[in-house]
């Protein structure tokens, strides 16, 4: 094949973005270079990669689909290659680039970073933090090495790596008078207003929650800042519907908050670190994932801040 790696990053970055003109303006060159790369891979592959749509931009084909695909594969291998080339060569210091779900930056991704760092040495860390579906973008063109996430939404399509599962708890103000029980129901909860975490495929998930009820619950304040979730309970704004809780050295929850068990029977979205290497992961990644989850199976079921009421024993059975 013909086509140089620099032109499968031209191709790449036009099906991410949908414009041949974004993505000149994407990758600072011009669009008579994509568009001969463009035509290039077609030739090459012998069918069309997009369609083109006047001032609507393109679409994907399905054949383009099985190029992009294997396009970004080919440019996750180039970065690979670059890294480890650059390792030997002594002339840059190791470097892992993750993608997470936009609250574990604060809640617990440094402590296991920390535990990452004392067993291989010194490394160059980029985190970056996005909801559901950044994180999905940035997998796909390459921009993250693995993604820390929860199983909601569309499954990632490479390989993923089981953590634990992570049930839903309440947030709630201690000024409350649901504060004074020691579990809520879903029931309970809906009759105060829900200060939802506004995030793309996480809200969905949410208020599924309260699908067993005749009604849902009322909207009095939305956000998706997880840190603002907190501040908007404690001031009385409403109660919040959660998983994941403070852990290690992340901030408190202060003297204002509670977080209690739901008593209700409620699905458990699990944990999960998504990667491209399958099989084959580099030992960078490999001894990642390895940190992640003993950080979480030294927790244990009782190490998260609430403990479920039911099947404790199956909290980190994955």
């Amino acid at each position: 094949m013909d086509l140089t790696i620099r032109q499968i990053r031209y191709v790449s970055e036009v099906a991410r973005l949908g414009s041949m003109h974004a993505a000149s303006v994407s990758l600072r060159i011009s669009q008579s270079s994509i568009l001969a790369a463009i035509e290039l891979a077609e030739t090459e592959m012998g069918a069309r990669i997009f369609e083109r749509r006047p001032s609507r931009g393109v679409r994907v084909t399905p054949a383009g689909e099985r190029f992009i695909c294997a396009a970004r594969s080919m440019l996750t291998a180039d970065a690979e290659f670059k890294r480890t080339i650059a390792r030997l060569g002594g002339l840059s210091t190791p470097a892992i680039r993750i993608g997470c779900f936009n609250p574990f930056g604060a809640l617990f991704i440094p402590d296991t970073l920390k535990r990452y760092i004392e067993r291989v040495g010194p490394v160059e860390i980029s985190v970056l933090e996005g909801d559901q579906l950044q994180l999905r973008e940035w997998f796909a063109n390459g921009a993250v090495d693995l993604v820390v996430t929860y199983d909601i939404g569309p499954h990632f399509k490479e390989n993923t790596t089981r953590v634990c599962k992570v049930p839903a708890h309440a947030l709630i103000s201690r000024s409350d008078q649901l504060a004074r029980q020691p579990a809520v129901s879903i029931a309970e909860l809906a009759t105060r207003p829900l200060v939802l975490l506004d995030l793309p495929q996480t809200a969905l998930y949410l208020l599924t929650l309260f699908d067993v009820l005749a009604t849902q619950p009322t909207i009095g304040f939305r956000t998706r800042n997880y840190e603002t979730i907190r501040t908007s309970v404690a001031c009385g704004f409403g109660v919040s519907v959660l998983n994941m809780p403070p852990l290690g050295h992340a901030s408190p929850d202060g003297t204002e908050l509670i977080r209690l068990p739901i008593t209700d029977d409620l699905p458990a979205p699990t944990l999960v670190i998504a990667d491209v290497y399958g099989s084959n992961k580099p030992e960078y990644v490999r001894v990642l994932i390895e940190v992640i989850r003993e950080f979480f199976r030294d927790l244990g079921p009782h190490g998260f801040a609430i403990a479920t009421l039911k099947n404790e024993e199956t909290l980190f059975d994955v």
